[in-house]
């Protein structure tokens, strides 16, 4: 794989609380020249950014980020929001509580209820792998599984770790047939970008692989 071909599985990110609309138009310009998967950016930004692309790219935002504690309700109400502003792809945090207190059923009844406020736009569930054990990782790919999501995410980017190249191994073993695996957080050069994919990832949640080329570029 080359790395012009890796572009297409990038979700080209920018999520930092002090991200300007300026600086997420430059997202989205970046991305429609590097023909990314999508851009993840902030859901007060959807409406506009929508507008802006049209259908020259696909928009992506988070739910319940970063720490995944926000009631369900309110999970729902963002995510219908999202979808009304535009969004094409829903990445989603689920309660990491819940998870450590083994209430399996209740974080599989949220994800269920997000993934019908989707619409039928993908579904990615973002489960912080670093705040995990292995048995909860692996719980977790079955929960994911049954409620019908089509993605599992590694990380935020915003906790204590992203992406290892073990999780992703261990993620891409446990899920459905029908369930990819995104990685995200930390990943900083082409060479983590093809390794993550050799693994089994299908998305790559980085704003570093676009800088890495545009420098190339530029010398």
């Amino acid at each position: 794989m080359d790395n012009k071909e890796i572009f297409g599985y990038v979700d080209h990110t920018l999520l930092q609380q002090t991200a300007t609309w300026e600086e997420i138009q430059k997202l989205c310009e970046e991305g429609i020249r590097y023909h990314t998967a999508s851009v993840c950016i902030p859901p007060v930004y959807v409406k506009k950014a929508k507008n802006y692309v049209q259908d020259r790219l696909k928009i992506c935002t988070v739910i319940g980020f970063p720490n995944g504690y926000h009631t369900t309700p309110v999970k729902v109400f963002e995510t219908r929001e999202a979808i009304k502003d535009g969004a094409d792809e829903i990445d989603m945090v689920i309660h990491i509580g819940m998870a450590k207190m083994g209430k399996w059923q209740e974080i599989e009844k949220e994800i269920k209820e997000i993934k019908e406020a989707c619409e039928g736009r993908i579904l990615k569930v973002i489960i912080e792998t670093c705040l995990l054990t292995e048995e909860e990782k692996i719980q977790l790919c079955k929960i994911v599984t049954s409620a019908g999501a089509e993605y599992i995410k590694t990380s935020t980017g915003f906790s204590t770790k992203g992406a290892t190249f073990e999780d992703v191994e261990l993620l891409k073993k446990h899920v459905g047939e029908q369930v990819k695996v995104k990685a995200a957080g930390g990943i900083s050069s082409f060479e983590d970008a093809k390794r993550f994919l050799s693994l089994g990832a299908n998305r790559l949640g980085t704003s570093r692989i676009v800088k890495l080329a545009q420098r190339g570029e530029n010398k």
